[in-house]
């Protein structure tokens, strides 16, 4: 042990001297002379020991090792003077000391008793002077160990047994200590086990005692006996780790024989065998958790030997129990007790008591219930039970536990974690939502603690109890515990504790193997192993995710590296899918990742189970049931089943087990006798509860004998009889139930009684195992004895009840020469014109062996004389097909065996059988599919998932794997096979068909069938064919018609496999048969013959494309613009490029319809290059770019450009109007004009006769041709043509009635035209004629009147301008003398200005001109002439419009 007081106790003010030994307070007297020398620096040696014994301190010396540790203590040979021991002050010493000094110079002859005192203190003040310099050393090193290690690893470390404890060996009564110190901060736990069962003094009181002082723990054995002697071992713990030691104790007896070694002498002489009875036992017992509860049998053991002690065991659920905290064994000669001092849910169980002596063993079982505690709120779940931590390590640990039996009504929503840690009372929860799953990671733990865990269960009412805390486990990894553990050696306490030598400065590697454990929708697990290179020194881990489909990394623990080498992650989104990664990383930097997990789906990997099924109760005691049922299917993880009962009309449900079971049958206990019970199962496993299974059938609560439940357990079987017999056994046959009950029968039992002078002996049982044939040899008879039998089947429900016993037959042995009886009969494949009868051959064979069988037949109702044969020929099979049977016909059969000797005994005649076809009867079928094979199908529409389907050839089982291959395909079943009669059974389920023969010739047709498949070729929907995709990507594709999922494809070039990669991306579709092959664009070395070749199984097939000289390039020219119209339209683009449109009114509208628009993006017109608009402001959510040319001209010939632009690119849009565009695009406005034409229509002049039409808007560039009977009209001064505005006329002057005839006017548009006919003739002429004469006479009186001031014409009715533009109109005036002009605007008189001109040319053209027009023009004109003869006036009207304004009245 260390001489030196830790240092962390050095400056702590409350260690003073209250709880100090002397040897402690030597040592710190030393301590603080050191101090007080150091901090004075000249005091001296002396008085630093003088001032150390003035405070009353005895003087004590210091003994060091090597390394300057204390080790003890010396005392001095001359400290024997009582005088010298008790000390001296100060003064007194140093006059003493120059006394002997000066007495020594002046005498050298002295007394010898003043030489040997001066000679003490010399040595002394020595020995004094090198304990100071020791302890200042001392005091240097360990302040320089504080200073180095000032953090709070090093303040803690793990404990360590400074003296351990030693073995003794100790007579029989005597008592014996054990002692140990040890060291450790913080405070180590330290506990004592006797053969690694922890020693509680409280159980045994008086025999243990317990103690721990100061570091020094101890255990005292009061009066050891026999039982203590053992290997006993000392723990210490704290959160830096665990150290153990051991010792043993040897008791000797006082008579120098062990007791074991008498009673094995005894027992070898004697030659006694003990009898062992458990009497005064306890029965099925109910508790409540919290509560306290005992059970305790009285053994009885014969004969009884002093000191003899057999070895008592008690076991829950099969499993031995060792005394805890929870539960306390004693035995006290004559009784053995196990007491509950705190009843959980998890002690619930099937409890057996097993005495075991050396005779042999006894045991006694009884079941106990714990039943949850009232519930703290009203209707909230029952307590989660079962807590455990699965994984324990230094980031994590992940507690699972068991869900309650109780929900309170309310399904339960989730559970809350509590931690504690240990040694404390102070729980914290763990998670802030409730949890479904019943496993958890409990992370935020400090490494190295020891941790206590409980659950809580809560639902829409409130929180459950919590439940029992789990057993402690410390936060860290296996790995560091068992190095902070070490290894001992048994006897002699040696640690051996080894640490890995680090590797510094060298960055660590990639982790390896790393995986999912565990995924649910909380949480997700990974592990892996660390790196195999050095660079472990401080290696801790990078957590990185990423989702599924992107490259995307992101670090999980971004503040704390992870220790060890498993994470739980939190935080996924459930139903998406994640990669991880781990990093590992040290002081010298971050390691390369590891390879990434599969993707794997965030949620619950576990289904809840299905609810289990066919819950049958039976009949057990006045208070019990037992229940059965049916596992639930395709479980995963199964924890157990829960069980409740009701009573019948209360709909109130209790549970009748708290504690999961894992069987599928359960005892309930504790039911009302007389009540009737239904009962209901549910299963349990980590993700949940399962929904009820349906109710079971009610039960009245009685006990069984008797008779059980209906519908529970089998029938009684019948029909005994024998098949065989011996000198010492028979061979005895029975027919089946009638009835087999709720399940199917599982076996046989029988048994056997002897008749003796007619009366009937006690039952013996023939059987102890269930037997599934209806036969059985039953053995060990007397011969020439008389016997009955009697037969039970049992199912899953339990044994019947017995049938009735059997006829008496006597046990002799049978020497008759023909053969015994056949035995089970079975009918089969029954239809209304057939069916077959099958057999067993007879157990005794007679003199010879058996060669064939005779089949007899009758009706049902028949008697004895109607007995006919089936076969006239005996047949060698234990099956025939009968056909002479009439429909609806109820019959019986029998059977008889014959070998040389002749025709045996009749069988037992078979259960009447109808001839009648079953309704949905269907028939097995032979077909042979696409791989050639050959196969025997059938279809049961009634199958279960309990049905067992056994094939067979001549109704014997097919057991040869590879003659046969059977497959399930929903309702169907398919079997491989070749030859011979073939029939399906079912043990669940009546089959209506099961049978089908192959004959030589059906078989010979089917494998010329099956060669026609040998070689199939995969079919084809579409051959191998090349399209383009976006980017220009070539894709090539062909379709195959059916592939199966093991179908595979090679990709071919030019006789080369190519492969996936960055220039070919492979892609085949199963479910389509799809399979395709992209390549991003072709080169000209891509040129040549693209080949895909198919296989699946045996089929295969290709296809080829070729792809060279101008299909190659065409395609390829075809691939490069696509892929630049893909880079186009990835900014501002058209949709539709620069086009024109012709309106109605003849207005030419410019448009484009762009996309991928943005605000920024601006839109530029241009006109031959220059640009002619800038439309900035366009609103690009409509989508379409317009310009409108409202009176197209030839000024407007020219070549149109719209250019889009912005940051991310531009697109230009061009539209040619020059030469053969513009005439196309004036080709259509003569269309739209020609068809806008009205009707030719004629009028009269005073020159003659008038032909016209109007159009809505005409254009000077217009063609038109007028025809005279479809001849082009020659125009002269008699014949003209003119326009007027939008009048188009043909004038002729003077006509006659050469003139008469049809008119055409054709307008062209360059291509078929538009023309417009009148006949001018008959009454039409002759009307127009007349007008024209009339108006001609008119014309010429008007001769004398033009003398009159008038206004011969030329202004317009309205004039509709632009503002900015320039109006000029001009009309004819005339008169004699010249007539006064006056314009008016609006009835008012207007002059001639700058802005408005007025003039007068000749004296008969009058002006009008307004030079730049503005909205302030508007209005009414007139001009007003007059002269002496008269006035006149012509009236217009000017409109002046802006130019948005004329746009928005155009759309």
């Amino acid at each position: 042990m260390s001489g030196s007081v830790p240092f962390y106790q050095k400056h702590h003010r409350h260690y003073d001297r209250s709880y100090r030994s002397k040897e402690t307070e030597s040592r710190l007297s030393h301590y603080q002379t050191g101090s007080r020398y150091t901090a004075a620096g000249t005091t001296s040696a002396s008085t630093s020991a003088s001032t150390s014994r003035s405070g009353g301190v005895k003087p004590t010396y210091l003994a060091v090792d090597k390394e300057n540790q204390i080790i003890g203590y010396v005392v001095p040979i001359f400290r024997g003077s009582q005088e010298f021991a008790a000390g001296f002050s100060d003064t007194e010493e140093r006059r003493v000391r120059d006394t002997a000094g000066y007495m020594a110079r002046r005498d050298l002859f002295t007394s010898g008793l003043e030489m040997e005192r001066s000679e003490q203190i010399s040595r002394r003040e020595a020995m004094r002077g090198s304990a100071e310099r020791i302890s200042l050393n001392k005091r240097i090193h360990e302040h320089g160990e504080h200073f180095k290690r000032m953090n709070e690893d090093s303040l803690m470390h793990a404990p360590d047994f400074v003296i351990k404890p030693r073995s003794h060996t100790v007579w029989e009564k005597q008592s014996v200590r054990l002692h140990c110190t040890v060291s450790g901060w913080p405070d180590p736990r330290v506990v004592w086990y006797k053969n690694n069962v922890a020693i509680d003094p409280l159980s045994n009181a008086g025999k243990y005692k317990i103690e721990s002082r100061y570091s020094v723990h101890s255990l005292e054995i009061n009066k050891c006996d026999f039982d203590d002697t053992a290997q006993y071992r000392v723990s210490a713990m704290n959160s830096k780790g665990e150290q153990s030691v051991f010792a043993s104790v040897v008791v000797k007896s006082t008579f120098h024989i062990p007791v074991d070694m008498i009673i094995d002498r005894i027992l070898s002489e004697y030659g006694i065998n003990f009898q062992t009875h458990i009497v005064d036992t306890f029965g099925v017992s109910f508790g409540r958790e919290g509560e306290t509860m005992s059970l305790g049998c009285t053994v009885i053991i014969y004969p009884a030997l002093h000191r003899y002690q057999p070895e008592v065991q008690w076991y829950r659920d099969d499993v031995l129990l060792c005394p805890s905290k929870w539960n306390h064994m004693c035995w006290s000669g004559d009784r053995a007790t196990l007491t509950f001092t705190h009843l959980n849910k998890e002690d619930e169980g099937l409890y057996t008591l097993r005495v075991t002596t050396k005779s042999g063993y006894e045991t006694y079982s009884a079941y106990v219930f714990v039943r949850d505690a009232e519930a703290e709120v009203e209707r909230a779940p029952g307590a989660p039970l079962d807590v455990r931590c699965l994984d324990a390590n230094k980031d994590y640990i992940i507690v699972s536990w068991k869900q309650p039996a109780v929900d309170g009504g309310d399904s339960i929503s989730g559970y809350f974690v509590d931690r504690c840690e240990v040694g404390t009372t102070h729980w914290i929860q763990c998670n802030e939502t409730p949890v479904k799953f019943a496993r958890f990671p409990v992370t935020g733990l400090v490494e190295g603690r020891s941790y206590m865990f409980r659950v809580r269960a809560v639902n829409a009412n409130g929180m459950s109890r919590a439940s029992r805390a789990s057993e402690p486990v410390a936060a860290m990894d296996p790995a560091d515990r068992a190095r902070k553990r070490g290894t001992s050696a048994p006897w002699t306490g040696q640690i051996i504790v080894t640490e890995e030598e680090p590797a510094e400065g060298i960055v660590p590697g990639r982790p390896l193997e790393l995986q999912v454990t565990e995924a649910t929708k909380n949480y997700v697990v990974l592990s892996w192993n660390p790196p195999g290179e050095k660079g472990l020194e401080g290696v801790m881990y990078y957590v990185e995710k990423c989702v599924s489909g992107t490259d995307s990394w992101q670090r999980v623990n971004t503040e704390i590296p992870v220790r060890s080498p498993r994470f739980a992650l939190f935080d996924l989104a459930e139903g998406k899918s994640y990669s991880f990664r781990v990093r590992c990383c040290n002081s010298a930097g971050v390691g390369e990742p590891s390879d990434p997990t599969e993707a794997t789906t965030v949620g619950d990997k576990l289904d809840i189970p299905s609810a289990p099924s066919k819950v049958v109760p039976t009949r057990n005691t006045d208070t019990s049931v037992v229940v059965s049922w049916e596992a639930s299917r395709e479980a995963k993880e199964m924890v157990g089943y829960y069980i409740e009962g009701s009573v019948v009309g209360s709909g109130a449900w209790e549970p009748c087990n708290n504690k999961p079971v894992n069987a599928t049958r359960f005892i309930c206990h504790g039911l009302t006798t007389g009540e009737k019970y239904v009962f209901r199962v549910r299963a349990v496993n980590a993700a949940g509860l399962s929904q009820f299974s349906p109710e079971s059938e009610p039960v009245e609560v009685k006990a069984a004998i008797g008779g059980g439940i209906p519908h529970a357990s089998p029938a009684p079987p019948f029909g005994i009889s024998v098949l065989e017999c011996v000198r010492d056994s028979m061979v005895l046959a029975w027919k089946q139930p009638s009835f087999i009950g709720g399940a199917d029968i599982t076996g046989y039992f029988l048994d056997y009684r002897e008749v003796v002078d007619g009366v009937p002996e006690k039952w013996h049982e023939a059987n102890t195992r269930a037997v599934s044939e209806r036969a059985y040899r039953v053995s060990d008879l007397r011969e020439n004895k008389k016997y009955q039998f009697q037969v039970r089947a049992a199912n899953m429900a339990g044994v019947g009840i017995p049938s009735q016993p059997s006829d008496t037959f006597l046990c002799e042995e049978w020497t008759i020469a023909v053969p015994g009886p056949p035995h089970d009969l079975q009918v089969r494949e029954v239809r209304s014109d057939s069916l077959v009868l099958l057999w067993k051959p007879p157990v005794y064979q007679g003199r010879d062996p058996v060669n064939g069988f005779y089949v007899d037949i009758k009706e049902a109702g028949a008697p004895q004389e109607a007995w006919r044969g089936v076969n006239t020929k005996a047949t060698e099979s234990a099956f025939i097909k009968i056909t002479d049977v009439k429909e609806g016909e109820s019959y019986v059969f029998r059977v008889r065996a014959q070998n040389y000797a002749g025709v045996g005994q009749v069988s037992a005649v078979t259960e009447p059988v109808v001839a009648l076809t079953k309704p949905g009867t269907k028939e097995i079928v032979v077909d042979v599919d696409d791989n050639g094979v050959v196969s025997l199908n059938f279809e049961c529409g009634d199958m279960t998932a309990d049905s067992k389907f056994v094939w067979s050839k001549n109704y014997e089982e097919i057991t040869d794997p590879s003659r046969l291959t059977m497959e399930t395909k929903g309702n169907k079943w398919e079997d491989f096979l070749f030859l011979g009669g073939h029939s399906l059974t079912d043990t669940q389920i009546d089959l209506k068909s099961d049978v089908v023969l192959l004959c030589s010739s059906e078989l010979k047709r089917l494998l010329v069938i099956s060669h026609d498949h040998k070689f199939p070729v995969i079919p084809l929907k579409s051959d191998l064919a090349v399209e383009l995709l976006e980017k220009g990507k070539v894709r090539f594709w062909l379709q195959a018609d059916k592939m199966t999922a093991n179908g595979k494809v090679d990709y071919i070039f030019n006789d080369n496999a190519v492969s996936q990669g960055d220039k070919y991306k492979m892609n085949f579709d199963k479910n389509t048969g799809v399979i395709e092959m992209i390549m991003d664009c072709l080169t000209p070395a891509d040129e040549g013959t693209f080949t895909f070749q198919l296989q699946d199984g045996k089929a295969t097939n290709q296809s080829s494309l070729v792809l060279i000289g101008d299909v190659f390039k065409a395609l390829q020219k075809e691939s490069e613009f696509q892929m630049k119209e893909w880079v186009r339209k990835q900014g501002p683009h058209f949709i539709e490029y620069l086009s024109y449109e012709v309106t109605q009114e003849c207005c030419v509208i410019l448009k484009c319809k762009v996309g991928n628009m943005k605000k920024e993006t601006s839109a530029l017109w241009y006109k031959d290059g220059h640009q002619i608009k800038a439309d900035d402001s366009l609103g690009f959510t409509e989508g379409v770019l317009k310009l409108e040319i409202a009176q197209i001209s030839k000024k407007d010939s020219g070549v149109y450009e719209v250019v889009l632009k912005d940051d991310r690119g531009k697109d230009t849009s061009t539209l040619n109007l020059t030469d053969q565009g513009f005439k196309d695009l004036m080709n259509e406005v003569f269309s739209f004009i020609a068809n806008s034409s009205t009707p030719l229509k004629i009028t009269s002049t005073d020159e003659g006769v008038r032909l016209y039409t109007f159009v809505n808007f005409y254009n000077d560039l217009l063609q038109v041709t007028w025809h005279y009977k479809d001849s082009a009209i020659a125009f002269s001064d008699r014949v003209k043509s003119g326009v007027v505005g939008e009048q188009l006329w043909l004038q002729i002057t003077e006509p006659t009635e050469k003139d008469t005839g049809k008119y055409a006017i054709e307008f062209h548009d360059g291509k078929a035209g538009l023309r417009r006919t009148v006949e001018l003739s008959g009454q039409a002429f002759d009307d127009a004629f007349a007008e024209f004469k009339r108006l001609h006479s008119h014309s010429e009186l008007t001769l004398f009147l033009s003398g009159r001031a008038r206004v011969a014409g030329g202004l317009p009715d309205v004039v509709t301008i632009q503002e900015g533009k320039a109006l000029n109109l001009t009309c004819n005036i005339s008169g004699d003398p010249l007539p006064e002009v006056t314009w008016l605007k609006n009835d008012r008189e207007i002059t001639s200005d700058d802005h408005c001109i007025l003039s007068i040319a000749s004296g008969k053209f009058a002006s009008f001109t307004i030079t730049a027009v503005n909205t302030m023009d508007s209005g009414k004109y007139s001009i007003l002439v007059k002269n002496k003869y008269g006035t006149e006036s012509g009236d217009f009207t000017v409109s002046v419009f802006m130019p948005e304004e004329a746009g928005g009245k155009k759309k």
